[in-house]
């Protein structure tokens, strides 16, 4: 990149927009020497981090997460927060692309000075998050943003690991035909801080009133995620901007609860250390792409293990302690 660290860390403490994006791409980039830069400017933001509350948005395509975050931004605006928002697009699997329309989606909230939107690829990221988005939401938190958004694909492990990587796990679900709870896998329910029925209405509130009976009694039955928390479950319309004030105070004592306790912090520490074991995991991956004969080795005992000649475990094993053999010596 043509921009020195120097550069960029003035405009992202300054709150240029354009470099805490062109920032952004540099962390995003997967080239050494942008990874190399990319670590330095990481390293040298990092007391101007952590000064944010970071929630997670899932919620199944359709339950209108672009449109409860922009109300919801707008009203953390006014609150006098800068909001940063992280939307994951899903990538193509084949072609690596990304439809990135999350700005056109939150026309409103885009113009907003006191808001950043930033739309990342997935690039087959498991979970639907991007693998820098932890290193992203630091960028962000450094230029000021004390409201990180995080909106994710709503798919297959995505919850997992926006719920590794945030403050609170909102989760949003809108009113459907049939049992309420179906669908909803046990995981999400032991995951979520609160929950917000979405796209209530008077021809549906009576339904929706339903579901949330039935929310907060399957909620009973599980362990809570917090001592002394209570998920709470809110109806609204982030449409209508109906229910978002509720959200918005739940958050608040959430926060405070976990702040009083100490669980803020002890989290937040968990957090950086799964973060550790990640990129020890990235870095090992590339070493070995590196060397020929590592990449040589790699396929060697992926074909094992695809002929069924070895126990994949035991060949990705094998393979590990031949590469660090050969790093050692």
């Amino acid at each position: 990149m043509d921009i020195t660290n120097e550069v960029l860390i003035g405009g992202i403490r300054s709150g240029n927009k354009r470099l805490l994006a062109k920032a952004i791409t540099l962390v995003e980039s997967k080239k050494p020497e942008h990874r190399e830069q990319a670590e330095a400017l990481l390293q040298e933001i990092m007391p101007f981090s952590g000064n944010s509350v970071r929630i997670g948005i899932t919620g199944v395509p359709g339950a209108g997460k672009s449109t409860f975050i922009e109300s919801f931004g707008k009203l953390a605006i006014e609150k006098g927060h800068k909001v940063a928002v992280l939307a994951i697009d899903p990538s193509s699997s084949l072609n690596k692309g990304s439809i990135l329309g999350d700005k056109t989606r939150m026309e409103e909230l885009a113009r907003e000075e006191n808001a950043f939107i930033r739309p990342s690829p997935s690039s087959g990221f498991l979970g639907g998050i991007a693998n820098t988005t932890f290193e992203t939401m630091l960028l962000c938190e450094a230029a000021g943003y004390d409201c990180i958004l995080i909106e994710t694909v709503g798919v297959g492990q995505s919850e997992v690991l926006v719920s590794e990587i945030t403050d609170v796990f909102l989760f949003l679900k809108i009113i459907g035909g049939g049992d309420e709870l179906q669908g909803i896998k046990r995981g999400i329910m032991e995951m979520v801080d609160l929950i917000f029925i979405n796209k209530v209405d008077s021809e549906n509130i009576l339904a929706a009133k339903r579901t949330k009976t039935e929310l907060m009694r399957a909620l009973h039955f599980l362990h809570p995620k917090e001592k002394d928390w209570k998920v709470p479950v809110v109806l609204g319309s982030a449409l209508n901007h109906e229910g978002l004030k509720d959200v918005y105070s739940n958050i608040e004592r959430f926060i405070e609860l976990k702040r009083k306790s100490g669980r803020f912090q002890e989290v937040r520490m968990l957090q950086a250390a799964n973060r550790f074991e990640f990129w020890v995991q990235e870095y090992i991956r590339i070493m070995t792409q590196k060397e020929n004969s590592a990449e040589n080795l790699f396929i060697q005992h992926k074909k094992n293990a695809s002929e069924l000649k070895g126990n994949p475990s035991s060949e990705a094993k094998k393979f590990v302690n031949e590469i660090l053999k050969k790093t050692i010596s």
